[in-house]
């Protein structure tokens, strides 16, 4: 019988049992990961960004909890010894219509806090990223590349070393709550626990269903794909080159982001995904078309962005295509 299960073995999985052992380290802890490694979906496929904090609304939990914690982020990785690198961020204008959203988003992260924010021309631009093509941009020098895999491996070892389990190649099939507790029918062996903390990414709606929560939403899942420089024109680019993003879209626009080890990665687009771990094209589940299908949300969100999801699968099956939006940025 533990105090609490923690369902997923991602980054917030991870940092929530993690947390919960610094605040009482007397908890009876069990983490279970699905996967025989942790950090196996979101947390090992992403940019690696530790993003600042300029595109939430002023005085949300989002701005707030950005900030602070990029900066708490840092600082960990430091007293580990985990590698960072701050390569710094140019947000560019490229065209006149343009520069009403570049000044709202200085003005977000003024007030968020964001810092050493900068609005630069095209001569301070140049010196920045001498490859780059804009007409003005907002410069972030303090933005950082990490490793989200190796946090998460420094995360799991204090879970451990503070008498947390943690349990991989283990699935929840069922969840029940009776006497006081739930118990959960996993892959390997049923446990217990007074309280469950979701954390399960991609499956957390399903998680809550099991639950019994009644949680209405679901999960739609978006494949980001992303193109590799050639290690000969990695030099193109310094850090990181963002566009200015539409805000009547959801997604930030294909960008540029030099990595730890100085690749420069191109992307992502979002592609509607036909599996929740769909990271090939051609992977595709049954059941997770069969949900997405059957949901109404899907169809309203179809309604309102079938546009931009067709531009983005042309961009998934045309390079040409996914090349034009990268050559808006950096032309060469």
């Amino acid at each position: 019988m533990f105090d609490v299960i923690v369902i997923g073995g991602g980054i917030i999985g991870l940092a929530t049992g993690r947390a919960l052992l610094k605040r009482s380290p007397k908890t009876r802890l069990l983490l279970l990961e699905k996967e025989p490694q942790l950090a196996t979906h979101q947390t090992g496929r992403n940019s690696g960004v530790v993003h600042s904090g300029i595109y939430y609304r002023p005085g949300s939990l989002k701005a707030r909890l950005c900030v602070e914690g990029g900066g708490r982020l840092l600082q960990f990785c430091k007293e580990r010894g985990i590698a960072t690198r701050r390569v710094g961020k140019v947000i560019v204008a490229v065209e006149e219509r343009e520069l009403s959203a570049l000044a709202t988003l200085e003005e977000r992260g003024r007030a968020n806090g964001v810092a050493g924010l900068t609005r630069i021309g095209p001569d301070r631009l140049r010196e920045l990223e001498p490859n780059a093509r804009g007409i003005a941009a907002l410069h972030l020098p303090h933005v950082a590349v990490v490793d989200f895999v190796q946090i998460a491996g420094a995360m799991a070892r204090d879970i451990e070393q503070a008498g947390g389990v943690i349990q991989t190649s283990t699935c929840v099939r069922r969840v029940a709550r009776a006497d006081g507790c739930w118990r959960l029918d996993t892959t390997r062996q049923d446990c217990a626990g007074a309280f469950l903390i979701n954390c399960g990414g991609l499956h957390s709606d399903r998680l809550g269903r099991l639950a019994g929560d009644g949680v209405s939403v679901r999960i739609i899942p978006f494949r980001g794909e992303y193109f590799t420089l050639r290690p000969e024109r990695s030099s193109l680019v310094s850090g990181l080159i963002y566009p200015v993003p539409d805000p009547a879209l959801p997604f930030l626009g294909v960008h540029f982001t030099k990595m730890l080890d100085g690749e420069v990665h191109v992307g992502p687009n979002a592609v509607l995904a036909t599996a929740r771990e769909g990271y090939r094209r051609g992977d595709v589940s049954l059941r997770d078309c069969a949900e997405l299908l059957l949901y109404p949300g899907f169809w309203k969100m179809s309604a309102r962005f079938w546009r931009l999801g067709l531009s983005e699968w042309m961009r998934s099956v045309n390079p040409r295509a996914f090349l034009r939006a990268a050559q808006r940025l950096v032309p060469s």
